[in-house]
């Protein structure tokens, strides 16, 4: 025999590159399965002698590969199960299990569905068109909210408009169907707008005598998907392990349905630090703190930006929410203020010129909707204090396939109230147009929110 128990050993502690297998300082090393045939030929011969037939094709050979493919089948299970006890590299239900342990269970999608919106009847004289913004409120016979995905209009010559809605709050809950029978009712069926949401006053109005008409036929589905791996795990990695600092009440209040982005203001430096010493004393021998009192509370901000949907003020609305979230992580003697981020309303104005017909037979309507689409996505994903620049608009419509040249860009910021009052050139008043090339600055206590108007872009 030509190999002794300690080369044996050495073989079965490394893999073919000399590194060594299993549980090693740079993470789960699994033997590959040519290595594993090399053990079992190394231990063939030490056991039945170097003139044994192992060639390829023997009995024993072929019984010794197929035994090596098994083991590197296990190898492989065990690197599996390895990185699943980890947040970094866990997949599936191990990575829910992980979070669940956390506190934070895979959270949800919405679901989403279409509605048909019909008038039945003419518009009173003084509503010559019934205009439904994105992200206006519908409700069910069971109480549960759903909004509108885009802008919905209906007058004389558009009588019926198919809208698409989503559920305000995600979950299986939120798949509703219209026809699904409980006690004798139908919960899941959208037929009403929701009387919180001043925005459908009218249409509610309309509604109840009759001259709008919401038909819900087929249900919602999606709410029963979860987030992928990707960003559930980018959630858990930047959820904070201790409940007592400022990133714990941002990833609490953000998860809370209808908030578009949170900031909190600790202007002290540190929710549970308010003395150097901190981190260097038992906490067995001494008091946490001695300047200051449990009884005296400790201010901190809690800036919301809502989304289009969200109604802020209301018994069980969008503040009430926030501030249950809240309460679940502060610890005694904090006292958050919740706030809501002032809107700033952005338009544009803009000349577009096409190197022929639309392709997608959409027609220019469809053009402009899709220009609005982009810029809507971009205006969405800033953040609190975050200005509207002019670059980003300029690129969201010279990138839509046809597009060859976009003139006269103006923004446009709209106060909080509009009047009625229209200058001379066709800006309602109020309304600031800015200069060619100038971005539309927003304060460290706003959020951008897109109005737009589907005839400031001017198609060529």
């Amino acid at each position: 025999m030509t190999d002794t128990p300690a080369d044996l050993d050495a073989l079965a502690r490394s893999t073919s590159s000399g590194l060594e297998h299993g549980v090693t300082g740079a993470g789960f090393v699994p033997k590959p399965v040519a290595r594993i045939l090399d053990e079992k030929i190394a231990l063939a011969r030490a056991l039945f002698g170097t003139d044994i037939d192992l060639t390829s094709g023997s009995v024993l050979r072929t019984l010794l590969e197929l035994a090596s493919v098994e083991d590197a089948r296990l190898w492989t299970d065990l690197g599996l199960m390895y990185d699943d006890s980890f947040v970094a590299t866990a997949r599936g239900e191990a990575l829910s299990r992980l979070g669940a342990e956390l506190g934070l269970p895979r959270p949800f999608h919405r679901a989403t569905g279409t509605v048909r919106l019909r008038l039945t009847g003419d518009l009173p004289a003084d509503v010559p068109q019934l205009t439904l913004p994105l992200g206006a409120r519908l409700r069910s016979h069971g109480g549960a909210i759903v909004f509108l995905r885009e802008d919905v209009r209906l007058d004389a010559a558009h009588t019926t408009a198919d809208a698409g809605v989503t559920a305000f709050d995600p979950g299986p809950a939120g798949n509703l169907d219209p026809v699904a029978v409980v006690d004798g009712a139908t919960p899941g069926l959208v037929d009403a707008f929701d009387p919180a949401d001043a925005r459908v006053a009218a249409a509610a109005g309309l509604a109840a005598a009759g001259t709008v008409v919401i038909a819900h036929t087929a249900p919602l589905a999606g709410g029963d998907l979860t987030w992928s791996d990707e960003d559930y795990r980018d959630l858990l990695l930047a959820y904070p392990r201790n409940l007592w600092t400022p990133d714990a009440l941002r990833v609490a209040v953000s998860l809370v349905p209808g908030v578009r982005q949170v900031v909190v203001k600790d202007l002290y430096g540190g929710l549970d630090v308010n003395q150097s010493i901190y981190g260097n004393f038992s906490f067995a021998e001494r008091l946490f703190s001695e300047q200051r009192s449990l009884g005296n509370p400790y201010f901190v901000t809690v800036l919301v930006a809502p989304e289009e949907a969200a109604v802020w003020d209301g018994p069980g609305q969008l503040a009430d929410r926030v501030r249950a979230a809240v309460d679940e992580v502060r610890p005694i003697g904090i006292a958050p203020s919740i706030e809501q981020a002032l809107q700033v309303g952005v338009g544009f104005r803009v000349r577009i010129s096409l190197d022929g017909p639309p392709s997608d037979g959409g027609g220019r309507a469809g053009l402009v909707g899709r220009i609005v689409d982009r810029v809507r996505r971009y205006v969405g994903r800033l953040r609190i204090g975050e200005p509207v620049r002019y670059s980003e608009i300029i690129w969201a419509a010279m990138n839509e396939p046809g597009v060859t040249d976009a003139r006269d860009l103006h923004l446009l910021r709209y106060p909080p109230r509009l009047t009625e009052d229209v200058l001379g050139d066709g800006v309602p008043y109020g309304v600031q147009q800015l200069a060619v090339g100038e971005d539309v600055v927003v304060g460290p206590a706003e959020v951008a929110v897109l109005v737009a108007s589907l005839s400031d872009i001017e198609v060529n």
